[in-house]
Order: C-alpha cells, then structure tokens, then sequence
C-alpha cells in the first residue's frame, strides 16, 4: 500500500515537472526529474516534443547532446526524441550532502546553431541508512558529577539528503540519563547525554545505552551506537574552556602553518587533575583533521592542508580537554570557522561549440560558436566580464555564464579570409584574473566576384601569309573568388564576319585564354577582325565578363607592281610613234603602275632597264615619264626599244617590266581635211583609253569601298576611349588604320593621281602621285611626297606590341 502511494506521487512529481519544462521552453531551458538509481533506459522526458521539433527536423538539424557529462549519463534516441538514462545515477556520489542535486545537460542544434540548457533535477531516495563512525563510545562520569551536566554524543552521518537525512535521535530510557538533541548552524541535528541525577558508583559502576539515529524517509531507515557510561570515582572537576564556542574568519588559501587559534582550559583541581591534554573530537578528525592540527599540550590550532573557499566556505571544529585526573573529566567546545573568499580563479573558457569555417554571405546575427565560462569564485571575484577585439565583425551574446558568438557585420573572403579572434575573460575581483582564449575562424567563399578582364579592349597585330594556329596573343583576366569559384573558362561569341563563323578565322584556348590564327590571312581581303571574347568561372551561379578583342592585319610585299599603261598582251606591243623633229624634253610616252599593297610596299619607283640608246631616253623615278633627254639628230634611228623597270620598295622588292617601242616619222603631208587628220591622231589614242578607264574604275571602286569601310571602322574605333594592346600594353587611341590605295583619273579616263594615305594620331601623312591632266606631251608632271614614315617607325611606337 505504502510502495502505491509512493509510485502515485512519482507520477504527479512528474507530470508537475514536465509542465514546469513545457513552460520553460520559451527561455530556451527545460526542467525534468530522475529518481536516483533508475535503470538505465529510463525515459527523462521527449525533448522533441517539448522543444517543438518534429522527427524530420530533429535529423536536418542534428539535435544531438553537447557536453561529454551528458553524454556519460544520458542518450538522446533520434527515432522519438526521447532523452534516455544511460548508466545509473548515484545522488551521494554526484552532489554529495547537497540539498539540491541539479544536472544540467546541453542539447545543440544546428540550422542556426542554437543551444538548449536542460536540467535534470536528480531526487533522493532512501538507500542509505544513518551510521557512526563508532559503534561503541565510552564516557568517563565521576560520581559526584552534579545533574545536568551535558556530554556531546557522536552525531550519525546519513549520506542521503532532506526529509531522508537523520530526522530524530532516540535513547534506551534510563533513569539517570537523558538525551538532548540541539540544531547546530548548518542544520545538523547534534545529540548531548543528560546527566539527570546523582550517580553512585557503588551503586552501579557501569550503565549501558544505545543511541539510535533516525531518517525521515519512507520506510524509515535508523543506525544505532552503544554507549557505555563508567561512574568514575574522586576528580569531579571538568576542563572548562573560556567559550564554548569560538568563531573565526579565515582567508582562503593562507599559508600552511599558520596559527589559527589557541584555546585555553581550565581545571579547578589540583595536580594531575588539573592538567589538561586537547584533542580532536572523532568525527572532527574525518572533516577538518587534514586541514588543522591541534597541539595537545598548548591548544594550538593551526593550519597544515589547503583552504579553498571554492571545496567549503565553513568549518567546525569540534575540542574536548581531558584532565588526568582519576576518573577522567572532559570539557568541550567548537570553533566555527568562516572561509572568506579571494580572487584565486581565473575564469575558465570551455567551448561548447564552434564552426571552423562560415561562408562570406553570412548573414548578421548568425551564431558561430557556443562558449561556456566559469569562474570558481563568488561574489564579484566569480563575475565575468568578455572582451572581444575592437573591428571585427563579430560580438558576443551572453546567457548566466553561457556566451554565444554571433556574426555583427558583413563579412568579406576577398578583404580578410581568416579572423583570429583573441577572447579575454576578466573577473571583477581585485587583483583581477583573466583568461585568453584564441579562436581561428576561416570564411568560406562564394561566387560574388565576376571575372575581370586586364583591359577592356585587346589589341593583336600579325602580318599576312601568316601559317595556321601561329599564336595571335594572351588574354588575361582575374577572378578574386577561389577554388571552383575562380576557375576560368575563356571562349569568343559565335558571330559572323564576311560570311564565315568567327571560329574559322581563330581559336582560343578555354584555359590559358591564347588566341590562335585559323587560317592564313590576306591583308588584301581583309584588314581588321573586330571580336567579341569572354570569360566565365566555374562557380555558382556562374559570373561572366567580356571584351573586344581587335586583330590588326599587316600588310606583307606580296605584290607585283601591276602595269596599267602601256597595256601590254602577249597579242599586243605597245608602239609608240613620235614626230620629226623632237627636242630634248619631250614627253614620249607615260607609264603607269598600280600595286595592290600599301604602305611603302606599294611606293613605286620606275627605271630604264635597258635602252637602245641609253643617251637618248630617260625616265622619271617617281612619274613614269619617259622625256627626251636630247634632241634627235638626222642621223639618229628611227626605231628604239625600252626597256623600264617599275618597283616597289618593299622587302624584298618586287618589280615588273615593260617593253616600249619608240619610232621617229617623218611627217607626211596630204590633201586630207584638218578635221579628218585630227579625227585620225586620235583613232587610237580613243582605244587605248577606253581600255584604261574600265580598268581604272574597277580599280578605283574596289578601293573607294575599302577606304569607306576602313573609315567607319577607324572612326568607330576612335570612338572608343581606351584601346589596350595585347600583352598588357595601356596606351590609349593607338589605333592604325590602312587604307588602298586611292587612283584619281581625268575626264578623259587616263590617271591623274593615285594617294596612299595613313592616319596615325599625332599626324596625316599622305603621298600623291601627281600627273598633270591633259594628254598633250608637253604636260609637265610632277611628284609631292609628304615624309611617309618608315613601318619600323610605326611599329616602335607601341611600347608593347607584338607581332606574330
């Protein structure tokens, strides 16, 4: 019936207190109760439940215990949530003969990280019985000892606690014997034997008692002592002490050997009953006989073992004072000792838990560690004040003695990839004590960073005929994140550029950013190659970055100067018929020459190869007008053959030659109308120039269209603020544009002048060929040159260009 009532109130205790835990989940603490003992296995309470978790969350957030204590004692079951009992749990063993045995227990979970405090409240059960140290205690009373007097009896220890400590002492009855049970400070219950009236030793000499202990638990528990009081005859003074109790305050951690007290007894009797011997009364030697010495003889107490506020703040010591007397007498008192406190413990820092590393878009507020600091002192000495140092982002959240690091800023990979955070717990006591603590946080990267190119625009240069897959130039670009995040994929937009896919004219490597030719280029087709690149990292989501890459043709002498006038034919000589007389001077014929090049590669030069004559003929270098150098005599040939050779000034130079035959007639004169005669100097002549001007104008509108084209281009470019080179160059506006030559004709078809003009950004500089406009051979002809400078020239002035 007892064991029902008993289970039925473990029930409502239970209940009572899982309430109690309900309600203490908003503050982030739950409160459940243990019985002492309790088989392993036990159910302490559902902690999911009561935590508001549900069994998917209790997996995605990794609820598991914190502390190396609880997991000792307690086992958390994933599958229901419940909190287990994992080994038995003695009360006496863990708290001793406190009157409150609280167990607490961390619980943490992840996503955010969070930290729950359970305590575990472990009750009392009556398994231990009241014992004492001695089974027998022999007391000494004279007999003429008056009634009254007071002898302090051995109290009983019981290991367990509240209403199950010792409750009660009882004593055999006895007519001249009682017991006396007085509380002493600290709640303990101290038994004194009575003396109620006189003894008579010859009476009886000896008298037999039994002290029993009782505890208050259910069923009661008791332990019982013998006392055994011998009626002593003659010495009837006892040893009095000048208090009966002494108090004292000592401060902690004081050096061993130090004098505490020393009491003083005294004897009303005379000779050897009057000389007194101190000792430690039995149960003060298992409490304080470590920590104090007494001096039997001179009833000195000092200090021999370490006092530590922190292990007990309060002493008693219990004396007596025996007499030598014959019986012995014996006086009694206790000296209360009160244990100051002083600042001897730096706070200790234990970390709970701790990210290693947190991705750089942590946001504020987000919790990266869980630290629990303790200091062992009391009062103002165990109070603890947390440092942190000044510009990082990062602030502690305190809760009692539990501290949470919490992010207070926005963090940056790419600005600070580790903080080392020193942590300095102070105490309020005085002198103060500290504690350092260095925590090494590294942040994460995430792809916030795009890649970045070196320049905005890259410039290549590469000379025509050039062979397939011969490096064009390096691109450079940079990604700030890391790892994946700043692994770099070059690639070139899939456009179009005179009908063919950009890939067919280059190639670039995805990895190194190299660009390659594709093909053979012919600067003649095509001068410029203006493309779209990009590079891309590898990370998530990916970044993308692009530029304009501009790859520049050079012009190659690859070229023959070709012969527009005299046309010649494998069909077809030029014959050209002059006149008697001539004089020196006269312009016998003119001849004309284009070169599909540029530059000084198509800067013509003409020459006599070979004459009939060479004293007759001669030839202007830069016209091609071949004139009279004397006038021709009577005896002279009238037929002569020349031989000029037209070349470029390229390297190597490339020339072509034409063949003129020159013959002198006489003039023939007839009958035939003016008219028809001039109708028939220029029959042929018309046909001649026929020829030139179809030639002329598809020449000529081949190269207005080039020059259109390469204006818009050069214009657009010019545009453009800043144009880098490839290779890293950085100046800007160094943009070269190449134009065809431009051949100007006269109404009546044949050549007036043909310009080959480049512009550079400091100046223009042009070339004109100048041929006066008329037909007659008299016309003088004339070259204006404009100080076309040297391609080395040109090129020298890129500080980074090259050329492949």
């Amino acid at each position: 019936m007892d064991f029902k009532k008993q289970w039925n109130a473990w029930i409502w205790q239970v209940l009572y207190v899982s309430f109690i835990g309900y309600l203490g989940r908003v503050c982030a603490q739950l409160h459940y109760t243990i019985v002492e003992e309790s088989e392993p296995g036990t159910l302490v309470g559902n902690v999911a439940h009561d935590l508001g978790l549900n069994a998917e969350q209790i997996f995605e957030r990794r609820l598991r215990l914190g502390s190396e204590e609880s997991r000792r004692y307690f086992v958390f079951r994933l599958e229901t949530g419940d909190l287990l009992l994992n080994e038995k749990i003695d009360r006496e063993s863990l708290c001793g003969l406190s009157s409150s045995c609280m167990l607490p227990v961390e619980l943490i979970i992840e996503k955010p990280l969070e930290l729950f405090r359970l305590f575990i409240e472990v009750l009392d059960i009556n398994d231990n019985s009241p014992h004492f140290v001695n089974n027998v205690r022999l007391i000494k009373i004279a007999e003429l000892a008056a009634p009254g007097l007071r002898f302090p009896l051995e109290n009983a220890i019981d290991e367990d606690v509240g209403t199950n400590a010792v409750n009660s002492y009882e004593m055999s009855p006895s007519q001249y014997f009682s017991l006396n049970v007085k509380q002493l400070k600290d709640g303990k219950l101290f038994p004194e034997l009575v003396l109620e009236s006189a003894l008579d030793r010859e009476e009886i000499a000896e008298h037999k008692l039994i002290l029993t202990a009782l505890d208050g638990g259910h069923p009661v528990r008791s332990g019982t002592t013998k006392i055994t009081v011998q009626v002593l005859d003659n010495n009837d003074n006892p040893p009095t002490f000048d208090q009966s109790v002494y108090k004292i305050s000592l401060l902690e951690n004081i050096v061993p050997g130090t004098l505490l007290i020393k009491l003083n007894a005294t004897d009303l009797d005379e000779g050897p009953n009057s000389e007194i011997e101190y000792s430690l009364e039995d149960h003060s030697l298992n409490s304080v006989g470590k920590l104090f010495k007494l001096d039997p003889y001179t009833g000195e107490i000092h200090v021999q073992g370490r006092i530590d506020y922190e292990d007990s703040s309060f002493y008693e010591i219990y004396v007596r004072a025996r007499d030598k007397g014959v019986p012995v007498m014996e006086g009694h008192c206790v000296i209360q000792v009160e244990i100051e406190d002083s600042n001897d413990n730096a706070p200790e820092v234990y970390v709970t838990s701790l990210e290693n590393s947190i991705p750089e878009n942590t946001p504020t507020g987000t919790v990266v560690g869980l630290f629990n600091i303790i200091d062992r002192d009391s009062g103002r000495n165990g109070e603890v004040h947390v440092e942190l140092p000044a510009g990082i982002p990062f602030k502690f959240k305190s809760f009692e003695n539990h501290y949470s690091l919490i992010t207070d800023g926005v963090l940056d990979r790419e600005l600070k990839p580790q903080y080392t955070i020193y942590l300095v717990a102070t105490d309020l006591g005085l002198p103060p004590m500290n504690t350092k603590r260095t925590i090494v946080l590294n942040i994460s990267d995430v792809n916030d960073n795009p890649p970045v190119f070196s320049h905005h625009y890259f410039n290549a240069y590469i000379y025509e005929n050039n062979v397939p897959g011969i490096l064009l130039c390096s691109l450079f670009a940079t990604d700030a994140d890391e790892g994946e995040n700043a692994k770099l994929k070059f690639s070139v937009s899939e456009t179009y550029i005179a009908g063919s896919p950009v890939s067919s004219y280059l190639y670039i490597n995805e990895n190194s950013g190299k660009v390659y030719a594709q093909r053979s280029f012919n600067y003649e087709h095509i001068q410029l190659l203006e493309v779209k690149v990009f590079v891309e990292d590898a990370g998530f989501p990916k970044l993308k970055t692009n530029a304009t890459l501009y790859i520049f043709i050079l012009d190659q002498n690859d070229n023959h100067p070709k012969i527009l006038y005299p046309v010649l034919t494998r069909e077809a000589i030029e014959h050209q018929r002059i006149s008697r007389p001539v004089s020196a001077g006269y312009l016998i014929t003119k001849v004309t020459a284009v070169d599909a090049d540029s530059g000084y590669n198509a800067w013509l030069s003409y020459s006599i190869l070979e004459s009939s004559d060479p004293s007759m003929f001669k030839v202007a270098p830069h016209t091609g007008e071949i004139r009279m150098m004397r006038s021709l005599l009577e005896s002279d040939e009238s037929l002569y053959t020349i031989l000029v050779l037209v070349k470029d000034n390229g390297h190597p130079a490339l020339s072509s030659t034409a063949t003129i035959y020159v013959s002198f007639e006489e003039v023939v004169h007839d009958e035939t109308p003016k008219s028809q005669d001039y109708q028939t100097a220029y029959t042929e002549p018309s046909d001649m120039t026929l020829y030139l001007i179809i030639s002329l104008v598809a020449v000529s509108t081949v190269s207005v269209i080039t020059f259109i084209v390469l204006t818009v281009r050069c214009l657009r470019t010019n545009n453009d603020q800043s144009i880098c080179k490839c290779f890293g160059g950085s100046e800007r506006n160094e943009f070269q544009c190449h134009h065809q030559p431009t051949l100007q004709l006269t109404s009546d078809g044949t050549l007036k002048y043909m310009e080959v003009k480049t512009l550079t950004r400091p100046t223009n500089q042009c070339y004109s060929t100048c041929i006066s406009p008329a037909l007659e051979r008299t016309d003088f002809t004339f070259l204006r040159p404009l100080d076309f400078p040297q391609l080395k020239d040109i090129l020298n002035d890129e500080e980074s260009f090259s050329i492949n």
